[in-house]
C-alpha cells in the first residue's frame, strides 16, 4: 500500500507540472504580438535580414522567445513587460523577385523543455529580392569607355582620384607631391552621365540583371548619375531613386 501511495503522490506531483507548466507557458507567450517590420536589401545568394517588432503588452517579462520564418530562426531571449523589441532573421534569398514567408511565427519552451507553445505572426512577411550584383566592375566598365574620359587638348584641370578613372588620367605629378590627382577635360560636363544598355550587358536575361545591379550599386556609392536603356523603358538616376531603379531590375 505504501508502495501505492507512492505512485499516486509521483502522478499527482506530474500532472500538477504539466498543467501549471501549460496555464505557465500560454501566459509567457500569449500576451506578446509579431509584427513584421521590413527587410534590408536582399540580394540573391547575398546575405540580407527580415525585422520583427515584438510587443510585449502586459508588465511581466516573458522568456526563453524564438522567432522563425519558414527555416530561418533567431534566438530572442527575454522580452520586458510594456516593451517593444526589434529582432532580426538572416536570410539569403535564392532567386530574384517577390520573396514571402509562408510560416513566420514566435516559439517557447518556458518553463519545461518539453512542452511547446507557439505564437503565429499574423502580419505577412513580404519583400523584394533584387539580382545578385555581379559582373566586371565599373571602373573597368569605364576604362573601355575612352569617350567618356576626354581627349588630352581640352584639359580643364585637376580632380581627386576617386578610384574609378583610367589610369592614363591620373596627374603623376601630384602623386610625387603624395596626393594623387586626375586630370579633367571642358567637355566632360557633356558625357559624364554613365549609359548602360541592358543587351550589351551580358549573354542572357539573369547575366544582364546581375551586371547592372551591381553598376547600379557602384554608381550610387560613387555618386555618378547613369542612365538604363532596357528593352521597353529607359531608367535614369535623375528621375528615379536607386531602390526604384533596383526595383524594376527585380521585377524584370
Amino acid at each position: 500500500m505504501h508502495n501505492f501511495n507512492l505512485v499516486y503522490i509521483t502522478l499527482f506531483f506530474v500532472f500538477g507540472i504539466a498543467f501549471s507548466a501549460g496555464s505557465l507557458g500560454t501566459f509567457n507567450l500569449g500576451r506578446l504580438e509579431g509584427e513584421f517590420n521590413g527587410s534590408s536589401r536582399l540580394f540573391v545568394n547575398l546575405e540580407g535580414k527580415l525585422y520583427f517588432n515584438i510587443v510585449n503588452s502586459l508588465k511581466h517579462t516573458s522568456w526563453a522567445i524564438e522567432l522563425y520564418c519558414d527555416e530561418s530562426m533567431t534566438l530572442v531571449g527575454y522580452i520586458r513587460g510594456n516593451t517593444k523589441h526589434t529582432s532580426s532573421i538572416d536570410i539569403i534569398p535564392k532567386r530574384r523577385g517577390n520573396l514571402e514567408c509562408k510560416d513566420s511565427y514566435l516559439q517557447s519552451f518556458f518553463p519545461i523543455s518539453t512542452v511547446r507553445f507557439v505564437l503565429p505572426i499574423k502580419t505577412n512577411c513580404k519583400s523584394l529580392v533584387y539580382p545578385e550584383p555581379k559582373g566586371i566592375s565599373l571602373r573597368s566598365f569605364l576604362n573601355k569607355q575612352k569617350s567618356y574620359f576626354g581627349e588630352e587638348k581640352d584639359f580643364d584641370g585637376l580632380a581627386p582620384y576617386t578610384g574609378t578613372e583610367s589610369p592614363s588620367r591620373i596627374h603623376w605629378a601630384s602623386v610625387a607631391k603624395g596626393e594623387i590627382a586626375v586630370k579633367t577635360f571642358s567637355h566632360e560636363e557633356h558625357t559624364q552621365e554613365l549609359y548602360f544598355k541592358f543587351k550589351d550587358a551580358g549573354k542572357n536575361n539573369e547575366a544582364r540583371l546581375s551586371q547592372l545591379c551591381l553598376w547600379v550599386l557602384a554608381c550610387e556609392k560613387s555618386y555618378q548619375p547613369f542612365v538604363i536603356e532596357m528593352p521597353n523603358k529607359i531608367l535614369s538616376s535623375k528621375k528615379e531613386s536607386i531602390d526604384e531603379i533596383l526595383t524594376h531590375l527585380a521585377k524584370y
